[in-house]
């Protein structure tokens, strides 16, 4: 595709999982049919209420940035081909990686694999061999046992998340960090961009 429906694309901080700190180019793409309630991006839900913008107009504005790091993120930014995007990116030379509930078939060039599942649509059984991380937001209890049944059939070498939702953090952060110091094959991810504010 060589052009995509994005929400919006600028140069921040990762503020979550494995490369949480390091600057990054933020590509959110429009359009996701998962449907979380806690989802604090619902604005990216409808595809056809942002702009379609070409991947060479998305790497001209990485190229214009020091940055060569792209996430490639939404709503699901799976739904799409991204084989050109991808192709655009690595050819100005980007570390490129994708946050994905793992629902919908992978494609391009992708360097790095954040595969957070989700219970309101189950993801596809090959994504859980493509993930370099696994992030599992808690929103309950009953979603420390919810993720470590991801783990089963997740390959061996990744690394595992456990991020509190950012409304619930109050009441659950005592809870996840207590069961992270139980359960040491967990790490925690924290929104790191809220505490710093910025995008």
């Amino acid at each position: 595709m060589n052009k995509l429906p994005v929400m919006e694309c600028f140069y921040s901080i990762q503020g979550e999982g494995f490369y949480s700190g390091r600057p990054a180019f933020f590509i959110r793409l429009a359009g996701c049919d998962v449907g979380c309630v806690w989802c604090d991006v619902k604005e990216s839900w409808e595809a056809e209420e942002h702009e379609e913008l070409s991947v060479d107009f998305l790497a001209e504005e990485v190229r214009k940035t020091k940055a060569d790091f792209v996430v490639i993120t939404g709503g699901e930014p799976a739904m799409y081909d991204l084989s050109e995007l991808t192709k655009a990116l690595k050819n100005i030379n980007c570390y490129i990686a994708i946050e994905t509930s793992g629902v919908y078939p992978l494609s391009g060039e992708i360097d790095w694999v954040c595969f957070s599942p989700k219970k309101f649509k189950k993801p596809l059984a090959e994504n859980y061999a493509k993930a370099n991380e696994i992030k599992c937001i808690v929103f309950n209890k009953s979603d420390f046992d919810w993720a470590e049944e991801h783990l089963k059939t997740l390959r061996k070498d990744a690394k595992h998340y456990l991020q509190v939702e950012w409304s619930k953090r109050e009441q659950l952060l005592p809870l996840l960090i207590d069961y992270v110091k139980e359960h040491p094959h967990w790490s925690i991810s924290t929104q790191v961009h809220k505490y710093i504010d910025v995008p």
